[in-house]
């Protein structure tokens, strides 16, 4: 067998060796055990999920995809990546200082929660939600977590307040190349929730690591996670006076279960856990919205997209993405994603055009939506590698602007 015959999991246990790394190290940089590196190495697992080949190559510091999947595509892993946002090393810099001592006076909580409110706000309604986040969390991450250390009576509820602002700052760090800081945030999200002993909380930073664990392949314990969150929130939400956003939230973690499923091949499990989650969207109604995760009617008919691109039956997602009309998305960057994942149902049925025009309109609705989106960006890359007949300059256009070089 010939090098660029080997499997991808014997390829990994060159690279691995030919650097001197052992098992141990290279499934500590990837947040697994040495047992799963061996199983990948040795084909006793299935290969891993782009996400997780992204973070091997960045642990094996290899700079084309080719080398692990042998391919012969040569495919740049920051393709996928996106480059560094401009602000992420104060963001870094503010979520790994927190011990540092604060000698002010620290903000009260109620005047935290506001600006939280707002901040949530900017990102859902603004084109280039990286940047004003960028802008706004160094702050808000030591403001909040010097209102934690100060304790007194208002502890919990800066606990709760905490707790948001990492769910938001997940946003942010979200497919930056730094995939430490997304575990970092979920798990501190989780924790405070824990901490603020509120379920609602805890089911919202259950929510966030659902999500981390989704995309670095680890799909059982995402299920685990999203059922256990539900089954802690369930009790309350048939009392007259629960919250809409108690309901919300476990929508929310029922079509998380619906994506893992179809991440899983899974069809049945998939459809099943939408259905449930669509029926709590509508009895919410129409005009309901949870901040955090987007969830709401208008978001369950995207979903539906995105699980027939996970399960490879395009027809069904390009029907589900011709039911309902995209504009009536409230979050500029979820509106701009579903593009994205409509453009992926077309690519599937070799539809490039189409794909193309979407893409272009995700890029004119968030364009630091798209810049940070690997299926985004690996689409725009096949695009300016094989652009369809008189769309040559306008593929180059838009991959100069997303920042995919030729």
């Amino acid at each position: 067998m010939t090098i660029d015959e080997l499997p991808i999991g014997m390829r990994i246990k060159r690279l691995r060796t030919r650097r001197g790394m052992s098992r141990p190290v290279l499934a500590g940089l990837l947040g697994r055990s040495a047992e799963w590196v061996k199983a990948v190495e040795n084909g006793r697992i299935k290969t891993p999920a782009l996400p997780m080949l992204l973070r091997i190559a960045r642990a094996l510091e290899i700079k084309d995809l080719a080398e692990l999947t042998g391919d012969g595509y040569a495919v740049p892993v920051g393709v996928f990546a996106g480059e560094r946002h401009a602000a992420l090393t104060d963001v870094q810099q503010a979520l790994t200082d927190y011990r540092t001592h604060n000698a002010s006076r620290p903000e009260s909580v109620g005047h935290l929660a506001v600006r939280l409110n707002q901040a949530w706000t900017i990102r859902h309604s603004s084109p280039d939600h990286r940047t004003q986040l960028g802008a706004l969390l160094p702050g808000l991450i030591r403001d909040a977590q010097g209102a934690v250390r100060a304790g007194g009576p208002d502890r919990r509820s800066a606990r709760r307040v905490l707790a948001g602002v990492y769910q938001l700052a997940d946003f942010y760090v979200a497919y930056q190349p730094a995939p430490e800081l997304v575990w970092l945030v979920a798990d501190r999200a989780l924790n405070e929730g824990y901490e603020s002993d509120d379920p609602y909380v805890i089911a919202c930073g259950a929510w966030a690591m659902v999500q981390a664990l989704r995309d670095s392949g680890r799909w059982e314990e995402a299920i685990g996670l999203a059922r256990t969150a539900g089954e802690r929130i369930a009790p309350y939400l048939d009392r007259d006076n629960t919250p809409n956003d108690w309901h919300g939230i476990a929508g929310a973690l029922d079509a998380e279960l619906a994506y893992v499923h179809a991440r899983c091949g899974r069809h049945g499990e998939a459809w099943a856990y939408w259905e449930r989650a669509d029926r709590v969207a509508s009895a919410l109604g129409a005009d309901y919205r949870h901040v955090q995760t987007s969830f709401s009617m208008p978001v369950m008919a995207a979903h539906a997209t995105t699980l027939g691109v996970e399960l490879r039956r395009s027809g069904e997602a390009v029907r589900a993405a011709n039911s309902f009309d995209a504009g009536s998305i409230a979050s500029v960057p979820r509106r701009s994603r579903h593009f994205i994942e409509v453009a992926r149902a077309h690519t599937q049925r070799a539809e490039h055009a189409v794909a193309f025009a979407l893409l272009d309109k995700a890029a004119q609705t968030a364009p630091e939506t798209i810049r940070y989106n690997g299926f985004a960006r690996e689409m725009l890359h096949g695009l300016r590698k094989n652009p369809p007949s008189g769309l040559r300059t306008d593929i180059r256009r838009l991959c100069d602007e997303v920042g995919i070089a030729a």
